[in-house]
């Protein structure tokens, strides 16, 4: 029979495909629209099981936020190739679906892969963009920070590979000193908020090897505890998020920085593209 081209216009803007797919489809349908669907969905399962053992290392951390920051989310959307990461049809994507998560709550992957999208669900249409997109599409992890009493500033930085979100309270500046320490985060990668929350195997890790440089250079052994304390505190320094130096302003500490502007960090998320 013949298929109309607004038949296939109407295809192509439910499904994303493209225009010749489209109008195969409905062809193989004989016409009609939801066979059609059917079959494009069907085409999409087929390319992921082809594609399923493919690494999907590249992509894009997407965000969401409420209009308050009372809540804002993370998504990292993944694909085989760059090239695909820079697609806007991809990006748009990836938006969407952090755009669903936050409207939903979704804490977590599996429950974000439920949730009902675009007439079947977030994993039914990661087939479907694998399908039109020819690579193995995954959503690897998402991450909700919902805060009681202050803020959730999320920032993503440029190129869309790393994105992070920081709970800020007190009743100062919270947004813009919000963001500054999400960029703190983001370019220094601490190990945790602050020396407590260091987990104490890493604590006895860094002990450890100070002991072993310090015995290699012929330190005595009663000072070794003595020496290697002191690495670790410098360590703290280094690789504790409200010991850092500010990145905009190394004679500041962060702690400082939020002292000064009435303001506290009660969490962090960060999302680095295939960490």
């Amino acid at each position: 029979m013949a298929i109309s081209a607004k038949d296939v216009k109407r295809l192509r803007d439910e499904t994303g495909v493209g225009m010749m797919d489209c109008k195969k489809a409905l062809a193989e349908a004989n016409g009609d629209f939801e066979a059609a669907v059917e079959l494009l969905r069907k085409k999409g399962q087929k390319v992921a099981a082809k594609r399923a053992d493919r690494e999907a290392k590249e992509g894009v951390i997407a965000t969401a936020a409420s209009d308050d920051l009372g809540t804002s989310v993370l998504v990292e959307v993944n694909c085989e190739t760059d090239f695909v990461a820079r697609n806007a049809e991809f990006q748009a994507f990836a938006q969407s679906i952090a755009d669903l998560a936050l409207a939903n709550g979704a804490a977590d992957r599996d429950a974000l892969l439920a949730l009902p999208f675009e007439g079947g669900t977030v994993a039914e249409a990661v087939e479907v963009m694998t399908g039109k997109i020819g690579e193995k599409i995954d959503i690897r992890r998402v991450a909700l920070v919902e805060s009681a009493s202050g803020q959730a500033v999320a920032y993503i930085h440029p190129g869309a590979r790393l994105g992070v979100i920081v709970e800020v309270t007190g009743d100062g500046e919270r947004e813009s000193v919000g963001r500054d320490v999400a960029m703190q985060v983001a370019a220094l990668n601490p190990v945790a908020l602050s020396r407590d929350e260091v987990p104490s195997d890493v604590k006895e890790k860094e002990m450890e090897i100070a002991r072993e440089v310090a015995r290699s250079e012929g330190k005595p052994d009663q000072i070794l505890d003595k020496i290697a304390t002191g690495k670790l505190e410098r360590y703290y320094k280094d690789n504790v998020l409200l010991e850092q130096p500010f990145v905009k302003d190394a004679s500041v500490r962060v702690r400082e920085l939020l002292d000064n502007a009435g303001v506290g960090v009660s969490s962090y998320v960060r999302f680095a593209l295939g960490d």
